[in-house]
């Protein structure tokens, strides 16, 4: 389905951007020394490190960090923001060499190479970061759970998830309800066989890891040594995926269009549903004037019940020198109240147990940009993150083209997925 939600306020450089395994564990670059302990005085400096975040709020960090300085007398906090192209090369140079920031913006897949290195503090193991751990919402604390490792390597920050745009007009064409868009797969499939009797494709690109797992697919085993979507329920999906594809209920190039490309025939109206965010609002207004009043905005179909949550957290140096000061400080910034601050100035979402109770996310205040906001809060308190954090650019592409192939007849769903997870499974070996 690529259901993808990317965080609206950061520039993507890929899920999954591989950091070098075999240079930090060569260089030792985090396994060796320890850092000063985290139950000592908070004060002195250290660096702070965000991803892309300076051009657009500068005066919120600022202000954050004045009110945590002035709040812990003694204490200075450097702050450093590294743009998103290289962001993925940049943390492993730095923790070859030893000079990571003490507090380090991540996703889980880049924070996931460093945790195994040794580099990053195991908040589950420290007796002070896991006193904290009662006041993140449960999915966003498993977030940075690392498979083979046990325990969690960031404070849950902020969080984004999505609901499906769709077309109401073309599903009252289609004989469907306007009003009731599928809610589960198997509902989303039926929707697109009356949509294709009519000759109107339903997506424009075929599904995701991310899709899998909101099938009910077990991804990869626990212990994160192998991927297992080839199996039963793996194939099911798929094969039901196949047969969409032969109907028509996927756009006739669905296996060559990027996501930006996937919205346009959403736009177009040559497909009835896809992701989007309040972005995309002034957009269909601007251009798709009858696209925009016909719009239906749900949640994504799945069958666990449970979204998928896009989040993104900080995470402390185990080698600080400042390590008391380094977790205070991704504390407070990740605390109920910064957190609510910021989910107010940008469309995101807080991670912190009872933010997404208040008004601000539970009520709509009238606009269409209000409407989704609350759909996706309502979302987050049980979603999960179904992307694994060992799932690389290179895996991607991996999954992709089998699933093309398949889809296009010249492998069985069985076939592709036991390719695709094979070749993935290696790759994991390899590291």
């Amino acid at each position: 389905m690529s259901i993808h939600r990317s965080v609206a306020i950061r520039t993507a450089v890929g899920l999954g951007a591989a950091l070098s395994l075999t240079l930090l564990t060569a260089c030792g670059g985090g396994g060796s020394g320890k850092g000063s302990a985290t139950d000592g005085k908070v004060e002195g400096e250290i660096k702070f490190q965000t991803w892309n975040l300076r051009a657009n709020f500068k005066d919120y960090f600022e202000g954050v960090i004045k009110d945590f300085e002035k709040a812990n007398p003694g204490t200075t906090v450097k702050w450093v923001d590294q743009p998103a192209d290289n962001y993925a090369d940049k943390l492993s140079a730095d923790a070859t060499a030893g000079t990571l920031p003490d507090v380090v913006n991540l996703s889980p897949d880049l924070a996931y190479p460093l945790a195994k290195a040794g580099t990053l503090l195991n908040l589950d193991k420290d007796k002070v970061a896991a006193k904290f751990k009662p006041e993140y919402l449960d999915g966003a604390w498993q977030g940075f759970d690392m498979p083979g490792l046990e325990g969690s390597y960031a404070f849950p920050w902020y969080l984004n998830t999505g609901p499906l745009f769709y077309n109401k007009s073309m599903f009252k064409d289609a004989g469907l309800d306007p009003d009731k868009a599928p809610k589960t797969f198997d509902e989303l499939f039926a929707d697109a066989g009356q949509l294709a009797q009519k000759g109107k494709a339903t997506l424009a690109q075929p599904p995701t890891v991310e899709d899998f797992g909101r099938y009910g697919v077990q991804i990869m085993s626990e212990d994160g040594t192998k991927f297992t979507f080839n199996d039963a329920k793996g194939v099911e999906f798929l094969t039901k995926y196949q047969t969409m594809f032969k109907e028509g209920g996927l756009h006739k190039q669905a296996l060559t269009l990027t996501a930006e490309t996937a919205g346009q025939k959403f736009l177009q109206q040559e497909v009835a549903m896809n992701p989007g965010s309040a972005h995309d609002l002034d957009t269909f207004k601007k251009n798709a004037p009858s696209l925009y009043n016909s719009l239906g905005i749900t949640d994504v179909p799945t069958n666990t019940g449970k979204q998928n949550m896009y989040l993104q957290g900080l995470s402390v140096n185990s080698q600080s020198k400042n390590a008391a000061t380094a977790l205070a400080f991704a504390h407070f910034v990740t605390d109920q109240k910064n957190q609510e601050d910021f989910g107010h100035k940008v469309a995101v979402f807080p991670s912190t147990k009872g933010s997404l109770d208040k008004e601000y996310w539970t009520k709509a205040d009238g606009t269409e940009e209000g409407k989704i906001r609350v759909a996706s809060a309502k979302m987050l308190p049980t979603a999960v993150n179904y992307t694994p954090v060992l799932f690389s650019d290179e895996m991607k592409t991996i999954l992709r083209n089998e699933i093309a192939k398949c889809l296009q007849g010249k492998e069985s769903p069985k076939q592709a997925l036991d390719s695709a997870a094979n070749q993935m499974t290696k790759l994991i070996q390899q590291k």
